[in-house]
């Protein structure tokens, strides 16, 4: 019993070491001495599960399966998951940003901040809701592109990065699937934040 745990635990480990971050273009030396950056969600093409079904065909595929099982429980999970966006993914990125660059580095990164000169574009790409089951369990992904651009002029773009399978796990359980692809966000504010730090000059 000891050594199944074990190996799961290890294949758990394994799979969060997955997550791929890229730059495909530009730097991030415009970045020192901006005390602001706007940030733009967008979720527009986002596909999920491993069928990569647009978003419309999830939210009524998945509360009409759970509304046969109870009545009441699909409605109650699609208000939940159509909020998740702005109650749980978006914090936990712009907090994991913010941990790395406002205390050390005086920039902020918030949502609604026209007057910035540059923007950060966080387009969601695909999501993998991932599952927990108790004893086993299996993290959430969360592919994402991440584009900075001149606020004024978006298609002035200074770098673009490609963030895949970012994972979302935390310690103990979580049967929440909008929690577990909240832990995938943070995991992608803290691996672009260190990529910046690590890639910009003057930090």
């Amino acid at each position: 019993m000891k050594n199944s745990i074990t190996i799961l635990l290890f294949c758990i480990a394994a799979l969060g070491y997955s997550q791929k971050m890229k730059i495909q273009e530009g730097n991030f030396d415009f970045l020192p001495g901006q005390n602001e950056i706007n940030v733009e969600f967008v979720y527009d093409d986002m596909k999920l599960l491993k069928k990569n079904i647009p978003q419309d065909q999830y939210i009524q595929e998945h509360s009409a399966e759970l509304e046969e099982k109870s009545p009441g429980k699909g409605e109650a999970w699609k208000k939940k998951w159509v909020s998740a966006p702005e109650l749980i993914w978006q914090p936990k990125f712009l907090e994991l940003m913010n941990r790395y660059f406002y205390d050390d580095h005086g920039i902020a990164f918030k949502e609604n901040v026209p007057e910035a000169k540059y923007t950060l574009i966080v387009e969601t790409i695909w999501v993998y809701p991932g599952w927990d089951a108790g004893v086993m369990k299996q993290p959430a992904k969360v592919t994402t592109n991440l584009k900075f651009v001149e606020t004024s002029n978006n298609d002035n773009v200074l770098a673009e990065v490609s963030s895949e399978n970012a994972p979302g796990d935390q310690w103990g359980s979580s049967f929440s699937n909008e929690d577990r692809l909240g832990e995938g966000y943070a995991k992608t504010g803290k691996s672009f934040a260190r990529l910046i730090l690590k890639k910009a000059k003057r930090f």
